[in-house]
């Protein structure tokens, strides 16, 4: 692999000394909030994605750029012309079974190693690149436990969907790409929790489907995704204060994104043994409103915190107290649903 040259011709700030960030995915649900996040911390952005967001969706200084990824040199192509500061991969295809896992594996790995692979050559100083918390393997048919919880780095990935491995790839691209750039280029990965966009607060349905509300009265909907949750936003800011940490930080790094909380009205040390079988010991340390996943690594290494929660954000479609006996105020439920991040 061959790697231009990042220096002051090929890689500049503007006027004002702003960083480009160029974030792919950005019209995605967690797209639209990191692009908003980034462009109101400082940054100029460019959004590129298949489809263009509507007019008024971003700040008027965000750049959209239509290309598809997948296809041959598209993302050399939409890279060199704007030449960005800092790279932030989320394009993909976000929800497992959504598709064929052949569409889904094939799709996921071809792009993320295409972004990352060009950006690389072109010398994009700092990278980035979206896991996922799936790639532990939770939800696994054939069962599944791991050593102790709460889940953090270290926690042995073991994907069993094509989701969960086409993320668990991109993590080994961004470890491998690492290995060989020495100080030049700075990579990372994230795996951001089930996320939670700023419109799903108030009603809007979530990613499966179901409401906020409906997933805080149902411990069924959120128990696939072992209560895991984070605000799109607290994302946005996680990814400001990565690309100001990178350089100073071992390269290579992985980081769960979450809420410092979990998604439910109960303790998860009552929750877990119903719907992770064999977990009641292991899940005993998680009492009161600790989450499944740790966060402790951003905290240590970035200083980063979730400013956000639940309980700070969530609006019950009515105005009776977000908790009634434990359980928040809502109308019917539904029942049901499908392994997500």
């Amino acid at each position: 692999m061959t790697h231009e040259p990042s220096g002051s011709a090929a890689h500049t700030t503007d006027d004002a000394g702003r960083l480009k960030i160029l974030v792919t995915g950005g019209s995605g649900r967690l797209g639209r909030s990191v692009v908003t996040g980034l462009a109101a911390a400082g940054y100029d952005v460019v959004s590129v994605d298949r489809d263009e967001t509507p007019p008024g969706t971003f700040p008027g200084a965000v750049v959209q750029e239509s290309a598809d990824l997948v296809s041959d040199g598209e993302a050399r192509r939409v890279i060199a012309r704007h030449r960005p500061d800092a790279l932030v991969h989320l394009a993909a295809i976000a929800v497992p079974f959504s598709a064929p896992e052949h569409i889904i594996f094939g799709t996921n790995t071809r792009m993320a190693f295409a972004v990352l692979e060009a950006a690389t050559e072109l010398g994009v100083p700092r990278i980035i690149t979206a896991s996922s918390p799936t790639v532990l393997g939770y939800g696994c048919p054939d069962g599944w436990l791991p050593d102790e919880f709460p889940l953090d780095e270290t926690t042995p990935p073991k994907p069993w969907n094509a989701y969960a491995l086409s993320k668990h790839i991109a993590e080994q691209t961004v470890e491998m790409l690492a290995r060989t750039a020495g100080d030049r280029i700075s990579y990372a990965a994230f795996r951001p929790c089930y996320v939670i966009s700023p419109e799903e607060w108030a009603g809007a349905p979530t990613q499966q489907g179901h409401t906020v509300a409906e997933r805080l009265a149902d411990p069924a909907l959120s128990a696939p995704a072992l209560f895991n949750y984070v605000d799109a936003r607290d994302v946005a800011e996680f990814l400001d204060v990565l690309i100001r940490k990178m350089g100073t930080i071992p390269n290579g790094q992985t980081f769960f994104v979450g809420a410092a909380d979990a998604l439910a009205t109960s303790p998860l040390a009552e929750l877990m043994p119903r719907f992770v079988p064999g977990s009641t010991a292991l899940a005993a340390p998680l009492t009161a409103t600790d989450p499944a996943f740790s966060i402790e690594k951003a905290r240590r290494m970035l200083g980063w915190e979730p400013r956000r929660s639940w309980r700070t954000e969530f609006r019950p479609p009515s105005s009776s107290s977000p908790e009634t006996s434990g359980r928040p105020v809502m109308a019917a439920t539904t029942s049901g649903s499908q392994v997500h991040p």
